[in-house]
């Protein structure tokens, strides 16, 4: 049934005022309108008339202007009306005389001269704040206004502008704040067929207003409570519709059929128990037994393994991928980058020892091989690696995206490990399940970026969560320091004597950089120094601008700082056998220093790495920072890890380094990030003014929202899977599948 909601926004504001709709924040739809909420509300006094203003209230007026004049505050100087642009950044008073017609009000506006040309004489308009007195003449302290045009100048409108709660929209100059609001308005008064996506016994359960009553309180508000009340109806209806998708998918992965892979004894599960040499901590041990309890049942497991830089996932993920090796199945590992891959390769294949040297000359009597699978396999090693995935010879296969194409085949695929699992589509995910057949794999992913738990609830509500929160006996602390490189330029100078010393203890250091650089390779001034960060908006400093500091930049200048100490390069663009080259002699010692972007961010594991530099922090995000500071530590000494930057104390950019500094939880890390960002950054839904965007729910604010609602979502689709009983919820789930959001939700 087609109700007003679904209709397009012509049949109620005009074609023109649709169109502009349409081009300027795609609403098509009347219910994509009305879930155009506002972004804040515009506070003011009550409608007052000038005869009955009282000292100390806070009300609107209705007047005209009668007089204005602009004065500088330097020179006391009277400034014409042709001149007030030229004092724009001049500290000036502007006074405006209002009147009813029979009394006069005064207000007075600070730096603000291009008002004079705006309230002219004559100009209608709605003027508020708070009533005081100077020299027995009424003002308004601290004046906000609204110019009211010549066809608004009506009873109706003007009590509808001077309502106590003005909605504020995301608006344009192509389609003003006034315009959506009068849209609204004509909509709402007209609106007659809605149905409501929150069932009534639910909205009763949870004390949510109907979807009517919400919508008219959130857009023509007459009290705070309104406001509250409506925002609360429409977060649980936004955590509702997310949890219900996740729920879905939650009943369709349990009715898909795997087969049971059973932990079994005396295979090589127990043979690399026997082997390592540390004692699990209790957090792994509880997690791989999650796991072990998932991989043994007829339903594929769809499990999120998250946890601290060096927190022990690589050793979770191999015990899982044995034990279904031990099962007569096949293990993947899934890296998204030819350089972690062969990282992840060399780990295992150094963990399992003799355990990977099946059919070899020293091999153990119960072993399997690892594969490796990339794109830049020669086509001898290529050939092999398939032969050995395809025939089953290789229990556990290491790759790229190389592994998703369809000439790749399995004998028997009974697990895929996920790493990094963000950088990875659902579309990819999938590719690998189809290589075993009728039945699907169980499915483990992994991320190093710590996520809150509302967070990882919200976003990965279809998956189990296991988190491993500490860290394994013997890693070391790491220290961090901010190093403001423009405002104390000695302590640059000191972080590269730092390096010195660490590396004439023996240990080795990383610097990294944003970008490789060999398009501007020699872009330093005429003295051989970094050129000057572009203009820090926040604290007013001047400099040049410049691109990002690059490795080969960084290269030139370490050569000549740092002459006597071995110095090596490494980026994504070197051939796969130089970069292999590059990471062998660093991890053999025969490295000092190894200049690098991001490439090392994850996954390089040498412990004797005591120091890391960051040339141009700034530019990194706080989540991928601490990735690459657990690039330290990893060893018996402790890390050392110096964030340098042009930005100056005060500004937001020093502000997020000072916070990365200052602990090294990466989820207390985590939030601090998540929370100076758009929710919309978030969820990875663009603010559009669609009605599928989260607008008012934030997963890191509305935690005992977000659980209401998963609990909701999960009575309702354990009954009735496909929503047939809730009709209105349906269709809106069925929207937010089509939209952007479902588009984010698929790619985790």
């Amino acid at each position: 049934m087609k109700t007003d909601i679904d209709r397009k926004l012509r049949d109620f504001v005009g074609a023109r005022t649709a169109k502009t709709f349409s081009e300027v924040l795609g609403i098509e739809t009347v219910g994509e309108l009305l879930r155009h909420y506002p972004r804040r509300y515009l506070k003011k006094g009550e409608l007052t008339p000038f005869d009955e203003l009282e000292v100390g209230d806070q009300a609107t007026v209705n007047g005209k202007v009668k007089k204005v004049t602009v004065r500088s505050l330097d020179s006391k100087q009277e400034i014409r009306p042709d001149e007030v642009n030229k004092f724009r950044r001049h500290k000036t008073i502007t006074k405006v005389v209002v009147t009813d017609g029979r009394n006069d009000l005064e207000l007075a506006f600070f730096n603000q001269p291009w008002l004079a040309n705006k309230l002219t004489p004559g100009t209608a308009a709605l003027f508020w704040g708070e009533v005081t007195k100077f020299r027995d003449i009424l003002q308004l302290k601290g004046p906000g206004t609204e110019i009211i045009d010549e066809e608004d100048l009506n009873e109706a409108e003007i009590e509808r502008r001077a309502k106590p709660f003005r909605p504020l929209y995301p608006a344009t100059a192509k389609l003003p704040t006034a315009t959506i609001e009068r849209s609204l308005k004509i909509v709402l008064d007209n609106l007659e067929e809605l149905e409501d996506p929150i069932p009534e016994l639910i909205r009763k359960n949870e004390k949510l207003l109907g979807l009517r009553d919400a919508l008219q309180k959130i857009h023509l508000p007459e009290t705070e409570k309104d406001i509250a009340e409506a925002q609360k109806r429409f977060r649980f209806e936004e955590a509702l519709v997310m949890q219900t998708i996740l729920a879905q998918r939650r009943a369709v992965t349990d009715a898909l059929k795997a087969i049971p892979r059973e932990r079994t004894t005396g295979g090589l599960l127990d043979d690399f128990d026997a082997r390592l040499p540390f004692k699990l901590t209790a957090g792994q041990a509880e997690v791989c037994d999650e796991i072990f309890a998932d991989i043994a049942r007829l339903h594929p497991m769809h499990r999120l393994l998250q946890g601290e830089v060096g927190s022990g996932k690589t050793v979770v993920a191999l015990r899982a991928m044995l034990s279904v090796v031990d099962a007569g199945g096949q293990a993947v590992l899934l890296a998204p980058t030819e350089v972690l891959a062969t990282q992840h390769h060399k780990t295992l294949t150094k963990m399992l020892g003799e355990l990977a040297e099946q059919g070899m000359l020293g091999g153990a009597e119960r072993a399997t091989r690892v594969g490796l699978l990339t794109g830049s396999l020669n086509a001898a090693a290529r050939r092999t690696a398939m032969l050995d995935a395809a025939s089953g010879a290789a229990g556990i296969v290491v790759g790229t995206h190389a592994l998703l194409e369809d000439k790749v085949q399995f004998a028997d695929l009974g697990l895929v490990v996920v790493d990094e699992q963000h950088r990875f589509g659902v579309e990819q995910r999938a590719a690998l399940s189809t290589k075993s057949g009728e039945n699907t794999p169980h499915v483990l992913v992994m991320t190093a970026t710590p996520i809150p738990r509302t967070v990882a609830m919200t976003v990965f509500g279809d998956l189990s969560v296991s988190t491993l929160t500490e860290l394994p006996a013997g890693r070391s602390p790491i220290k961090s320091s901010v190093v403001p490189a423009k405002e104390k330029p000695a302590w640059l100078e000191r972080a590269w004597e730092r390096v010195r010393e660490e590396v004439q203890k023996g240990h080795q250091a990383y610097v990294v950089c944003p970008r490789i650089g060999d398009d501007v390779k020699n872009a330093t001034d005429e003295e051989g120094e970094f050129a000057s960060g572009a203009e820090d908006e926040e604290s007013g400093a001047k400099g040049k601008p410049r691109p990002a500091i690059s490795v080969l930049q960084v290269a030139d200048v370490l050569a000549e700082v740092l002459p006597d100490l071995r110095q090596a390069v490494l980026h994504g663009r070197l051939p796969a056998d130089e970069k292999d080259a590059v990471m062998t002699k660093f991890a053999a010692g025969e490295t000092d220093v190894l200049i690098a972007t991001t490439v090392i961010e994850v996954g390089v594991d040498v412990p004797n790495a005591s120091t890391m530099v960051v040339m141009d922090a700034d530019r990194f995000g706080i989540s991928q920072l601490h990735q690459l500071r657990g690039r330290v530590g990893r060893g018996k000494v402790p890390g050392l890890c110096l964030l340098v930057t042009d930005g100056w104390p005060g500004s937001k950019s020093r502000e997020r380094l000072d916070a990365v500094a200052s602990t090294t939880d990466g989820f207390e890390l985590s939030r601090i990030d998540l929370e100076n960002r758009r929710e919309g950054d978030v969820l990875g839904v663009a603010q559009s003014g669609r009605r599928t965007s989260l607008k008012l729910l934030s997963v890191l604010r509305d935690e005992e929202v977000i659980y209401a609602a998963r609990h909701v979502a999960h009575s309702i689709v354990s009954v009735d899977p496909s929503l047939a009983e809730y009709p209105a919820l349906k269709a809106f789930v069925a929207e937010t599948l089509e939209s952007e959001a479902a588009e984010y939700l698929e790619k985790t």
